[in-house]
């Protein structure tokens, strides 16, 4: 990878060749998380938005320049990336906003932002002739691995914790994966995976773990500012859990601005479950998250449920290099935005998802954002991934159903 120049420690910023270490910059041990390091000026001879007018190809693999992978190496089938980006008037007009983008990765192979992550994972494991490939995940990593292993008949093991929705841990198993339910919490199937690769030697794609998932989640910032027209927005909201999207994000628009293609990094906003806020305590109380304990996380919003988020450090420069700011949301809030979102753009988001819409909401109220702002919000995975949460929300805000019987004498009584 004549591009790739190598990994930098974000601990301690020793730089490693990309073959020296497989994860974790070795001084740290697992918190020594790495990034990979480009050749802007070797891409920027080689590749650039003309060629991007001119692919039809309609993947993350049209920026696979721009990606840690061999130019010829064997990528999943199913079509990750290029979801598509709504721009929302309606809403827009009544929060009191000109410019609201929402972006759609709900409409991923299997229905999470996660799928751009797991495409990556999978294509580092074959080159490196992994048998089996393994994750730890609170449901929608795991559903993107093993759909996409799948997709390629690619052996992978899966750590969930056993709370997982029935619909994430349904996936799982109609997709073929070897499902380890974990009697605790996610931070406890983290914990079990990275023991298991130690015994077992199995390819790793835990998030905040392996440097390169932050590359395939940073895609989503290249189509952001590719379906802008390269005009970037001036204001990205995010759900946030692990740490790992928002970090990926990050990365992506940095790329972008080293290579000249967008002229600004918009501020990016990140959102938590008041119930699982470890970034929100942090970024508010100026606390360093490499020495700040883990805190009990407890959430509706289970996608975004973590005590420890494991890539805290991208995630806490993603907000602070941005002048950005973390904000926290309760689960009723989250859950109302389910149907606001809904309604108001034809986008069904999981309580992970709507959380983002649920932050800019708080942000209008605490002037964080101006009307005149160009604002977009990803939507990080499909209503249908939690048809419970789903439920909630709507009775939330006073919508039920109405029995009728099936006469027409009925109906007219009903609907007067």
């Amino acid at each position: 990878m004549e591009h790739v120049i190598g990994l930098k420690c974000m601990v301690c910023v020793k730089e490693y060749d990309v073959n020296e270490i497989d994860y974790v910059c070795p001084d740290h041990g697992n918190e020594g998380i790495v990034d990979v390091v480009y050749d802007y000026d070797y891409i920027g001879k080689h590749f650039n938005r003309e060629d991007l007018q001119k692919s039809t190809d309609f993947t993350i693999w049209r920026y696979k320049p721009l990606l840690p992978v061999e130019p010829d190496s064997e990528v999943p089938p199913l079509t990750v990336g290029w979801t598509p980006l709504y721009r929302t008037d309606r809403l827009a007009s009544s929060l009191g906003l000109k410019h609201l983008w929402i972006k759609d990765d709900g409409r991923l192979p299997t229905a999470s932002f996660k799928d751009r992550a797991s495409a990556i994972a999978i294509v580092k494991a074959r080159e490196k002739g992994a048998e089996i490939i393994m994750t730890a995940s609170t449901g929608n990593a795991a559903a993107a691995l093993s759909g996409l292993c799948a997709s390629l008949d690619q052996k992978n093991v899966i750590f969930v914790p056993e709370s997982a929705p029935k619909a994430k841990i349904a996936q799982l198993l109609v997709f073929g994966a070897k499902v380890m339910l974990v009697k605790g919490s996610y931070d406890d199937a983290f914990e079990l995976c990275l023991e298991a690769e130690k015994e077992y030697g199995w390819y790793n794609r835990n998030t905040g773990y392996n440097p390169y998932m932050s590359e395939g989640k940073k895609t989503a910032s290249f189509e952001i500012c590719e379906q802008l027209k390269w005009n970037a927005p001036d204001v990205m909201f995010v759900s946030v859990g692990d740490g790992c999207i928002i970090g990926g994000l990050h990365k992506g628009l940095k790329d972008l601005m080293a290579l000249g293609w967008i002229d600004k990094i918009p501020r990016i906003i990140g959102v938590q479950s008041a119930g699982s806020d470890y970034m929100y305590q942090a970024w508010k109380n100026n606390e360093d998250v490499l020495t700040k304990p883990a805190i009990d996380a407890q959430t509706a919003a289970d996608s975004i449920s973590a005590g420890l988020p494991r890539d805290r450090i991208k995630a806490m420069k993603a907000v602070k290099e941005t002048d950005g700011a973390y904000i926290s949301v309760t689960d009723d809030e989250i859950l109302k935005a389910i149907p606001m979102m809904a309604r108001g753009s034809g986008v069904f988001g999981e309580p992970a998802g709507a959380a983002a819409l649920a932050g800019l909401l708080k942000a209008i109220d605490d002037r964080l954002v101006n009307s005149d702002d160009r604002i977009v919000v990803l939507n990080t995975g499909n209503g249908l991934k939690d048809v419970v949460g789903a439920m909630k929300s709507v009775e939330l805000v006073g919508t039920f159903p109405t029995y009728v019987k099936p006469d027409i004498e009925d109906l007219k009584r009903k609907l007067a």
